[in-house]
């Protein structure tokens, strides 16, 4: 098939792209500058220079491309874009990637309506942003939470892909937290410098999944043209108070510190105190089941531990 993939040079596209030529596909990669150009040529696939928030640069490069399939896979997050994370000031961080999940999700599908109407594959998230309510694993059938304050935006985002994608009879694929070469490198430096604490009693969960096994969730929606929602996780969704401790011990790192909710609320904000406290995880089920999938890291457990070895 010829595959349009935007965001092509991101931290999954450099993973999916390689994989979609090995199998055989013509791929077109995006990216948001021509420096990048040499990188997609070097993964086998045709590189296009595309704003994914300028409606006319989308629709000229996917009518050029002509493809079967469109997967967006547009974020802001890395440093180059939006600088580096800042989780206290949420919204401000994360402006752009909300952007790219809203207009340049319709730039997208305006382009796929406009060219033959392509299947759409579109990224979304499911780290620890299920519905905070019952119990503290979600599956696809629970409601999206309807978020205030500095995640309002973040969460408008994430219900606005589900509903214009599904609306076009597309393709939701809802990552765990990535990790991996180039997913988790800040965390990581926090944790050994001590600086990631837990949070109250880390009772909020998480979950996970490896960059290469996001990667081959993805090629199977494509091949498949699976159609709706798909949480791609690992097996194990997990407190913090579980998974942050393994990570420091993997990293070589001391146990993280712990502080109170009321003073991480006063130095990392709300959000912080969410994510650890509050948070949901998610199955994967369904995608076992229904696009066969089965993670190379059924447990971030493994993962940490392989990668952290390596670096």
């Amino acid at each position: 098939m010829r595959v349009f993939v935007a965001g092509g040079t991101g931290v999954i596209g450099r993973r999916l792209v390689p994989r979609l030529v090995e199998r055989g596909h013509q791929v077109t990669a995006t990216t948001t500058g021509a420096a990048k150009l040499d990188l997609v040529k070097r993964m086998g696939a045709e590189g296009v220079v595309m704003d994914g928030l300028d409606g006319p640069s989308v629709t000229a490069a996917v009518a050029a491309a002509r493809p079967d399939v469109i997967v967006h896979q547009m974020t802001a997050i890395s440093a180059p874009h939006s600088g580096k994370p800042d989780i206290r000031h949420f919204d401000r961080w994360f402006a752009t990637t909300n952007r790219l999940r809203t207009e340049g999700t319709d730039h997208l599908l305006a382009a796929a309506a406009a060219t033959g109407g392509p299947h759409v594959v579109a990224q979304s998230a499911a780290i620890w942003n299920g519905i905070r309510e019952g119990g503290w694993v979600k599956t696809e059938e629970d409601p999206l939470p309807v978020e205030t304050g500095r995640l309002r935006a973040l969460g408008e985002a994430v219900r606005h892909i589900q509903d214009v994608v599904l609306k076009a009879d597309g393709t939701v694929l809802r990552y765990g937290g990535f990790y991996g070469p180039g997913a988790t490198d800040d965390q990581v430096e926090l944790v050994r410098k001590r600086q990631f604490p837990l949070v109250g009693g880390g009772t909020g969960y998480c979950s996970w999944v490896h960059l290469d096994d996001a990667a081959s969730a993805t090629v199977l929606a494509v091949e498949q043209r699976a159609r709706g929602v798909f949480n791609i996780v690992d097996d194990e969704p997990a407190p913090a108070s579980e998974w942050l401790p393994y990570l420091a011990e993997c990293a070589g790192a001391k146990p993280p510190l712990r502080v109170p909710k009321w003073l991480a609320r006063l130095l990392a904000g709300d959000v912080v105190v969410t994510m650890m406290t509050e948070g949901r995880g998610f199955s994967n089920a369904k995608a076992r089941r229904e696009l066969g999938w089965e993670p190379r890291y059924p447990s971030w457990r493994q993962g940490f531990r392989e990668e952290l070895a390596r670096s």
